[in-house]
């Protein structure tokens, strides 16, 4: 890292080693921060989104039919930006026929991923935002994943650093404090994160978000970690009632600008930049959720609809709904979750085929799998926001 590459504006201090390298130290939030129009009004934008989508969440007649394959869809787009290749069907098809069907590290990982998000949504009822949950979620996250080495759910005792693939520290782009300036920086951000605050909710998100970065408390698994934490603290500070906004898939979008404007807030103090970038995602993510999770509604009353019509069992209108918190089935696991026989199972699957919900995409006699392509199509669909925009346009 090149000390020369931070000005007298950056946001925190440079130490040099004793191995003769640099490496930084985030100043203690929150920092000084100059407003400008366009920062004030996308605090604006992105308030009155996000309170469209808390309003709306808690409307749903069923809020579990979206939540699922919404954190499923975080997940991919997540470790996607770490470059883990892994698509949405791939993972409900993991979880749908179980471990045993796939043994693919980055589906393992993206599935990691799930786990650790929804067991920080559970822990909240118990424990605050806080370093021990930070070290929980890391260790679901790299359980038997790839970095399963380095050290899954401990902090760091050693040097890490953030550059080109295979770089090396001499070569890095960006230096983490060492393990005892790590410690000190992480215990601040959690007294921060519990103080109260004067500033806007949505920038203090921002704020955590970049700092979490900067101290880069793992040696793996930071990005990931620091993403959820996002869909955490807006659930744990009353933000959001359903973990329905994820900014993974606008942080994707705008990868290298994502990046840039973290790294800039280290070396020029660019807060107003970055914090004007994190909550035009919070406004174009919450919209986004909103379309999809209208879309999904429609959905699941044109699912019943059409059953309706079929004088569909009660059996058969459970087996529908389930589809959306897990649009990959076969007999077998249908079989197990609504407790039926086999062939039981495959009758009902069947007549869900006939009403045009499920389709069949082996083309096997044997050990067919059935997918829900609509409820895919809604989740996967890149241009749910533009829809919404031509629709309003």
């Amino acid at each position: 890292m090149q000390a020369t590459a931070f000005t007298k504006d950056k946001s925190g201090r440079l130490l040099k080693s004793q191995q003769g390298y640099w490496a930084f130290i985030p100043d203690p939030l929150p920092p000084k921060l100059e407003l400008n129009w366009e920062f004030v009004n996308q605090i604006s934008e992105a308030d009155r989104r996000l309170s469209e989508l808390a309003g709306v969440a808690r409307t749903l007649p069923n809020p579990h039919l979206l939540i699922r394959p919404f954190i499923r869809r975080e997940a991919v787009l997540s470790s996607k930006i770490e470059g883990t290749v892994a698509s949405l069907s791939d993972l409900m098809s993991f979880e749908a026929l179980g471990v045993a069907h796939s043994d693919r590290s980055d589906v393992r990982e993206v599935h990691n991923y799930v786990n650790a998000l929804e067991y920080g949504l559970e822990r909240l009822a118990e424990l605050p935002i806080s370093s021990r949950l930070f070290g929980e979620l890391h260790e679901r996250l790299m359980r038997g994943a790839r970095g399963e080495h380095l050290t899954p759910g401990e902090f760091r005792r050693s040097q890490n650093w953030i550059g080109p693939p295979g770089c090396l520290l001499k070569d890095a782009t960006f230096v983490p404090p060492p393990e005892a300036e790590m410690k000190e920086a992480l215990s601040d951000l959690e007294n921060y994160i519990h103080a109260e605050s004067h500033l806007p909710p949505l920038v203090r998100l921002g704020l955590i978000h970049y700092q979490f970065e900067a101290i880069h408390p793992f040696l793996d698994g930071n990005g990931r970690i620091g993403r959820l934490l996002i869909t955490l603290l807006l659930c744990a500070d009353g933000l959001l009632p359903q973990p329905l906004l994820y900014l993974s898939a606008f942080f994707e979008r705008h990868r290298d600008a994502y990046y840039r404007l973290l790294l800039e807030v280290s070396q020029n103090g660019n807060w107003s930049e970055w914090l004007t970038f994190f909550l035009r995602g919070i406004a174009e993510q919450s919209l986004d959720a909103l379309t999809r999770a209208n879309h999904l509604q429609e959905l699941s009353v044109r699912y019943r609809e059409i059953l309706h019509e079929k004088k569909a069992s009660a059996t058969l209108l459970r087996l529908a709904d389930s589809l959306f918190m897990n649009p990959v089935v076969n007999p077998t696991v249908t079989a197990k979750a609504f407790k039926l026989t086999y062939v039981s199972a495959q009758k009902n699957i069947d007549k869900l085929v006939d009403a045009g919900i499920l389709r069949e995409i082996t083309g096997r006699q044997r050990g067919r799998i059935y997918v829900a392509g609509s409820i895919i199509d809604v989740l996967e669909r890149q241009d749910a926001l533009q829809l919404k925009l031509k629709l309003q346009g």
